[in-house]
């Protein structure tokens, strides 16, 4: 088969060496590395890392000759062993591609193993050899002979799932954990010592039962063994679903700490955590197996296109934090606080009226990764308001009275075997659950710019829709960077708001108003307490500009909150399709 031996051919230079053997290669062997990394949807150009690339066949050098960007072919002369070496450049400490210092390190597979044209649905075998002292390797790829530190021999079943388990190496942190009878590791590299690992493993513990239960119940699931690799670093967020595994990226200040043991002591940024982990083990069903077609196979040269991720991201973004909700990890006002939150995102996003969310997932490989100024007049996530369209039909389906999104989940599961699905099996498995066809609501917040309407549909499951005062930047359609030190830069200009109709762009920084110094914009309103208009002085691109700006009055466009309606004043069928909506 196939084997592939990666080693650390210079730590300090960031460098691995791999050695690809190929045995009986094809007259014209082809060999290329992946673009793009499943999950993350943005051609990467991985072979950018790729250098010194030879071929040999016994003693005898190949002739090897690079046809494209990220394709070389060996002319190779009988049947004996193909050998190829090249270095790759590790220095992404993201959760996509590979990273190697002289104290961790990382990799994805589409990053660093060549795939071997013609040979992709045969067995991989991957060696991880020569690890430095103290050092252990963590990776769900099943292994088959390695030693304590995990140093030794791998088998994939092909190319995919060859490169569909990344690989942890150092002296990291392991846990371990159980549930629902599938062993489960924990992998934390980077933690402070104060890092409470007991509280994540029972955490991560309820979060893995629960999910396991949603898709299927009392029943066994696929499940063999489930690894989470873990980077705490100083400031970062990020995870990468895989088919027994997850890359996550966290900031070590969110982890929990053994000085702060009270299960109700849940800081805000461990919430998002807990979160991270609920989406991305959620995942190993919805979008690993249950796919959209167009990635029954993947072609790794160039962008898969696909106008669903409004379901795969969007409708895991929904149920991330309502299962951490369920497993008991947040109680419901903390629920409905994250829910304000992504509403109040998406409402405050002007890109909503331009780009349904099916149109914002065929163009996420030139727009969701390459965020500019101009993203929120443009653009609207797949993530965020996919969300809240599982919320609204959610909500929807329990209003009507035939069932819920849990049961198109589960149906969908069933019906396609845990395959890949089309939008037609999406809207056969709504209309079968709710006893009608909903393709006008698809049509109009899936395919059109409608928004659902979310503020009745909350009303109807006992929640109250709030709305807290605009800032100032939400009032003039700003958003800016602030502070004391380095005064008020504008960073978005929103689409038809008062900074757009003074001129203001992204760059600008905001010097004064009136012959004032300012630094914040919540200053604004205090010099200006009887008229509206103010001239504004700027700097963009070291030239300094006078402006006309108009305060307009505060209009109802602050965040928005939501909170539990009390039973007293709320009708029984409402507070029974709310109970069902938060438990079930």
């Amino acid at each position: 088969m196939v084997t592939y031996r990666i080693e650390i051919a210079d730590a300090h230079a960031h460098l691995f060496a791999v050695t690809v053997t190929v045995p009986q290669p094809a007259a014209e062997q082809q060999v290329s590395l992946p673009a793009w990394i499943p999950g993350s949807y943005l051609v990467r150009e991985f072979a950018r890392h790729l250098s010194g690339m030879s071929a040999r066949q016994g003693d005898r050098d190949v002739p090897l000759q690079q046809i494209d960007k990220a394709t070389w072919v060996a002319r190779c002369t009988g049947r004996a062993a193909l050998t190829l070496t090249y270095k790759v450049y590790a220095f992404d400490s993201s959760v996509r591609a590979a990273y190697l210092d002289a104290q961790r390190a990382f990799f994805n597979g589409t990053g660093v193993f060549v795939r071997v044209h013609g040979r992709e649905a045969e067995p991989q075998r991957m060696e991880l050899k020569g690890l430095p002292k103290g050092w252990k390797a963590a990776t769900a790829l099943p292994s088959v002979k390695v030693d304590a530190r995990g140093q030794g021999t791998y088998e994939a079943a092909d190319y995919d799932e060859l490169v569909d388990h990344p690989v942890e190496l150092g002296d990291f942190w392991r846990g371990e954990f159980k549930a629902a009878g599938v062993p489960h590791e924990f992998v934390v590299a980077g933690a402070l010592p104060d890092f409470d690992g007991e509280r994540l493993l029972a955490d991560a513990r309820r979060i893995c039962e629960t999910v396991i239960a949603f898709w299927h119940g009392k029943k066994k699931t696929f499940l063999k063994r489930y690894v989470f690799l873990l980077n705490a670093v100083d400031d970062g967020y990020g995870g990468l679903e895989h088919r027994a595994s997850t890359a996550l990226i966290a900031a070590r200040r969110d982890l929990p700490q053994r000085s702060r043991r009270d299960a109700k002591d849940l800081s805000d940024g461990y919430v998002t955590l807990l979160g991270l982990i609920s989406h991305e083990y959620f995942h190993t069903w919805n979008v690993k197996r249950l796919r959209p077609s167009e990635f029954t196979r993947y072609d790794y040269t160039q962008e898969n296109y696909t106008e669903l991720l409004w379901f795969f991201e969007g409708f895991t973004s929904y149920y991330d934090d309502l299962l951490l909700l369920r497993a008991g990890l947040i109680d419901e006002p903390r629920y409905l606080k994250l829910v304000a939150k992504t509403l109040s995102g998406v409402l405050g996003m002007p890109g909503r009226h331009v780009q349904s969310v099916a149109q914002a997932s065929f163009d996420a490989w030139v727009k969701y990764y390459r965020a500019d100024e101009n993203t929120p007049n443009s653009t609207i996530s797949y993530y965020t308001k996919g969300s809240l369209v599982a919320l609204a039909l959610d909500l929807t389906l329990r209003h009507e009275g035939r069932g819920s999104l849990d049961d198109v989940m589960r149906l969908l599961w069933e019906r396609s075997g845990g395959g890949p699905v089309g939008e037609g099996d999406i809207a056969a498995a709504l209309a079968e659950v709710g006893g009608r066809s909903y393709e006008k609501e698809l049509q109009a917040w899936v395919h059109g710019t409608d928004d659902p309407p979310w503020r009745l549909q909350l009303a109807r499951a006992a929640v109250e829709w709030g709305q807290q005062a605009p800032t100032v930047a939400q009032r003039l359609g700003l958003r800016v960077s602030e502070s004391a030190l380095t005064g008020i830069k504008v960073t978005h200009v929103l689409r038809a708001g008062a900074g757009e109709a003074a001129g203001l762009a992204a760059g600008d920084e905001v010097l004064g108003v009136d012959g004032w110094r300012v630094r914040r914009l919540d200053e604004l309103p205090r010099l200006l307490p009887e008229r509206g208009a103010m001239q504004l002085l700027v700097s963009r691109d070291q030239r300094l500009r006078t402006l006309t700006l108009s305060l307009p009055p505060a209009p109802e466009a602050g965040a928005v909150s939501l909170t539990l309606a009390g039973a007293d004043k709320t009708p029984p069928a409402a507070m029974a399709l709310r109970r069902a909506w938060l438990t079930t």
